[in-house]
């Protein structure tokens, strides 16, 4: 029996209706769509209170729709909700690890972006006084964000934002809660990571009824997107729009006038169409909706509600229930988007109706997973009888969403097993090492292939560890390894330890295979990608260390508190030995200059880097074997006195 279906013996209860239920019956979201119905009637952009000892701020989408009401009228919803890179100015610093979390924006191909209404709505708010004001009050408090419709967007960029100012906070920040309802959907996949990164997940929970149209509206290609459809509904909520003419009037007529069937069946098959290109597991789809889920989904109906916290099962999860309504008449989508309310009245009322009457029940108690399953699915509105083709997706789906949280850990641990099985190959590039550290250290011995049958065996075991790290890295660059592995002490520590004793070697290779001369210098043609993540994550770490420039490696090196009383084990800026090269190769061309100009300048940049050297020599930033008598390091110093004795005669 494999890992999955053992897993799944021995689960006793299915999860996701457990905590909906939880959810349900708590005061948590009663709290919550109050703020959304108070700030939605006063049309500012938020309200605030605090009730059972947490602070709840409602955020209206009011502003935003009359913002976007002129451009839904005239068929804009392609650009008011197109995604917008949070890369900018204002926003890259607003969101700054957020924007930082990505490893390798090369490798996954976009940037962390949201909405472009959502984004211009709370840039807008964060100029105002009074928001500035309100982070301000609720500073050290544990805090709800919450909203309706596209005040959930707001609410949701507001909590993320809260997030990122509170992240590096000492002490940590109390509980931070983002609740919406109803909410379009707000970002792409790579901010969906972003969050994952950061542990950021838990901290938002979007309820989304059975058939609302809002929350799935997005699912659509951006130039499909009839936006008029999320400004009117939105709208609808403000009790003062009936008042108002102009873009206003026009939106909610248009709306209004809108077929509700064609509606329906546009989201279904935009939805059905991302639940199967996530289900083949493609890495894009043509013309296909950029927009993807983050954090917890809360899918309820009248009967209750189950939670959803993996992406992938989130969508699968919104188009089953979608797609189980039994007429197309059934409710009409204004009915399903301001249906919270209520709903959050019934469904503590139907737990307990529920549990009552069970009690009574003849039959034995028999709480298993399937049973489990099937509760979840009557609580999100599935009816299991009549709509059997969507309840068996959605059980499947119940279930993967339960262990799909696993099967990264699983790869991660098995991947230890494999870290510790190329521990050998580790092993004897320190014991060769160790055996040059007196002589020219093991740098110039690997380049100048020194003991063949020595060098044979590490420049294998080189290239086995690098095979190992470019497997790891693929695998995840595949998401098939927790979001947070490049943050994870024992993994950022073998990673390091891995880059400074091995990296020496390639430099060595590649300057031995003249590479230099014709590819060009090793750190920005030659350097593999696994060396450039890894100074990435060691950085993230918030250790000091070397790994960009010379000038960054100085401030470092100059900066840290931890003063060594003997030489390190290894030499810690991973790209020393190219910077030698360079440097050699600098002073032999400026032994040859005849221009004044260009020597001084050559001069110049040699002084620069003998005072680097010399500082991480000072604090013993290097190992022993640097300052062997025939490293080239060493050869280079003399050389180095030598034309500046040349050079002051």
């Amino acid at each position: 029996m494999d890992d999955a279906a053992a897993e799944e013996e021995a689960s006793m209860f299915e999860t996701s209706h457990v905590l909906g239920a939880l959810l349900a019956s708590s005061p948590l979201l009663a709290r919550a769509w109050d703020r959304c119905t108070a700030a939605s009637a006063a049309a500012p952009w938020f309200v605030h209170g605090e009730d059972g000892g947490k602070v709840y701020v409602g955020f209206s989408g009011v502003q935003a729709a009359l913002t976007a009401a002129g451009a839904a009228v005239a068929g804009g919803g392609a650009d008011i909700f197109a995604p917008v890179s949070l890369g900018g100015d204002a926003a890259g610093r607003m969101f700054a690890p957020l924007v930082a979390a990505e490893p390798d924006p090369a490798a996954t191909g976009e940037p962390v972006a949201v909405q472009a209404l959502a984004l211009q709505c709370f840039l807008k708010l964060c100029c105002s006084p009074d928001f500035q004001m309100l982070l301000n009050q609720i500073r050290g408090k544990a805090v709800v964000f919450t909203g309706h419709s596209l005040g959930g967007a707001v609410a949701a960029l507001t909590a993320l934002h809260y997030l990122c100012i509170s992240s590096s906070s000492s002490p940590p920040a109390p509980p931070v809660l983002c609740v919406t309802f109803g909410s379009p959907l707000l970002g792409n996949e790579a901010l969906s990571r972003a969050i994952l990164r950061e542990h950021w997940g838990g901290n938002f929970c979007h309820v989304v009824s059975q058939h609302d149209v809002v929350p799935r509206l997005l699912f659509c290609s951006p130039d499909a997107v009839p936006a008029h459809i999320i400004v009117g509904m939105q709208l609808q909520q403000w009790p003062a729009w009936t008042r108002h003419t102009g873009a206003v009037s026009t939106v909610t007529a248009h709306m209004a006038d809108t077929d509700k069937d064609v509606l329906r069946q546009l989201i279904q098959t935009h939805v059905g169409a991302v639940a199967v290109e996530q289900k083949l597991a493609a890495s894009e789809t043509t013309g296909g909706s950029p927009y993807r889920p983050f954090g917890t989904y809360v899918l309820c109906s009248p009967e209750g509600a189950a939670c959803v916290d993996n992406p992938t099962a989130a969508v699968q999860m919104l188009y089953a229930t979608f797609a189980s309504q039994s007429s197309a008449g059934a409710e009409s989508p204004e009915a399903a988007h301001s249906c919270y309310g209520e709903l959050v009245l019934k469904m503590p009322h139907h737990l307990l109706l529920k549990r009552w009457l069970r009690v009574d029940d003849d039959m034995p108690a028999t709480p298993n997973y399937d049973d489990g399953v099937s509760l979840a699915l009557e609580a999100s509105g599935i009816d299991v009888m009549v709509r059997a083709m969507e309840a068996s997706t959605a059980r499947h789906w119940l279930k993967t969403s339960k262990r799909a949280g696993r099967r990264p850990s699983l790869n991660c641990a098995r991947l230890a097993t494999q870290l510790g099985r190329v521990t050998p190959c580790r092993a004897q590039i320190e014991w060769y090492k160790a055996l040059f550290d007196a002589e020219m250290g093991y740098y110039d011995a690997f380049k100048q292939r020194r003991s063949p049958r020595k060098y044979t065996k590490v420049n294998l075991n080189r290239i086995k560890l690098g095979q190992f790290w470019d497997r790891v890295l693929s695998m995840l660059d595949a998401g098939q390894l927790p979001h947070d592995f490049h943050r994870r002490a024992k993994w950022v520590n073998a990673s390091r330890f891995y880059q400074l004793l091995v990296e020496p070697l390639d430099i060595a290779d590649y300057h031995r295979h003249g590479h230099h001369l014709t590819s060009g210098s090793y750190m920005t043609h030659g350097r593999e990608r696994r060396y450039e993540l890894f100074d990435r994550w060691w950085h993230e770490k918030g250790c000091t260390g070397a790994g960009g420039g010379i000038t960054s490696s100085m401030s470092a090196a100059s900066a840290s508190s931890r003063r060594r009383s003997k030489y390190a084990g290894l030499t810690q800026d991973p790209c020393f030995w190219a910077r030698v090269e360079e440097a050699r190769e600098q002073t032999e061309s400026a032994r040859r200059e005849r221009d004044v100009a260009e020597l001084a300048m050559k001069l110049e940049e040699l002084q620069e880097f003998e005072r680097y050297s010399r500082e991480l020599v000072a604090t013993k930033e290097v190992s022993v074997d640097v300052l062997a008598p025939q490293s080239s390091y060493t050869l280079w110093v003399e050389d180095w006195n030598q034309l500046k004795l040349r050079a002051q005669g």
